[in-house]
C-alpha cells in the first residue's frame, strides 16, 4: 500500500470502531439477545467476539512474523480449512469471556482496537504473516482488521433492523484482499461491476438480505 491509502485505510479503521460503538449504543438489555447475520451468535456475543478479536491483533503483532496466526498461516492449508481452526479459537476465546452486558464488551474492544490502531504506522511495512508465496505485512493485516470492523458494524446494524455500509467500500475491499490472501484463488479476481460492498459481504459469507425478522 502506498502512503495515501496508508492514510486511508488508518482513517477507515478508525472509522470502523466509531460506527460499532455508535450502533452499539442503540442496543438493549433486550436486543443485545438478538439474532445477528453470524448465525451462530447473538448481538451479544458478537460484542464479545470483537474484544477478543482486537486483543488477538495485539498479541499477533507483538509475536510476529511468529506469532501463532503465522504459524498457522504458513501451513498453507486451504481457506475453508484455515476458516474452521480460526472458528474454533473464536469459540473457545468467547467460551472465557465474562458474562457482562454487551456494551461492556463493546468499551473493551474500543479501547484494545485504538491502541492497535495507535501501534500500526511504525510497523507498517514489516512483514505480520506469510500465506504460501504471499507476505502480509502489518499494514496488510490492517486493511483486514479495517475491514473486519466494518462487516461487524454491518452485522450490529443488521440485527437492530437497520442498514449499513462504509464512507468507502472501495477502499474497504482493497484492504480486505490486501490482508487475506488465503481468500482470493478461490474468489472472483474483482467484484466485475458488482457493488463493492455486497461482493465483501458475500465474499466473507454474508448474505446483503439477511433480515432479523
Amino acid at each position: 500500500m502506498n502512503r495515501v491509502s496508508r492514510a486511508g485505510i488508518l482513517a477507515a479503521y478508525r472509522d470502523g470502531v466509531t460506527v460499532i460503538c455508535e450502533l452499539a449504543a442503540q442496543f438493549t438489555d433486550a436486543t443485545w439477545l438478538a439474532a445477528t447475520p453470524c448465525t451462530e451468535w447473538r448481538a451479544v456475543d458478537l460484542a464479545g467476539h470483537l474484544r477478543c478479536v482486537a486483543d488477538d491483533y495485539h498479541e499477533y503483532l507483538d509475536d510476529a512474523p511468529a506469532s501463532r496466526l503465522a504459524r498457522l498461516m504458513a501451513t498453507g492449508v486451504p481457506a475453508d480449512s484455515l476458516a474452521r481452526k480460526l472458528a474454533r479459537q473464536n469459540a473457545a476465546e468467547l467460551a472465557t469471556l465474562p458474562d457482562v452486558p454487551g456494551a461492556e464488551h463493546i468499551a473493551a474492544f474500543a479501547e484494545s482496537a485504538r491502541s492497535y490502531g495507535r501501534r500500526l504506522p511504525p510497523s507498517w511495512d514489516l512483514p505480520h504473516h506469510r500465506y504460501r508465496d504471499t507476505e502480509v505485512t502489518v499494514g496488510a493485516m490492517a486493511g483486514a482488521a479495517c475491514a473486519e470492523w466494518h462487516l461487524h458494524a454491518w452485522d450490529l446494524a443488521r440485527s437492530l433492523g437497520k442498514d449499513y455500509r462504509p464512507a468507502d467500500p472501495e477502499l474497504v475491499l482493497a484492504g480486505w484482499r490486501a490482508g487475506t490472501p488465503q481468500l482470493w484463488p478461490v474468489l472472483a479476481a474483482d467484484p466485475d461491476g458488482d457493488d463493492p460492498w455486497h461482493f465483501l459481504l458475500r465474499a466473507s459469507g454474508r448474505d446483503p438480505g439477511w433480515s432479523a425478522v
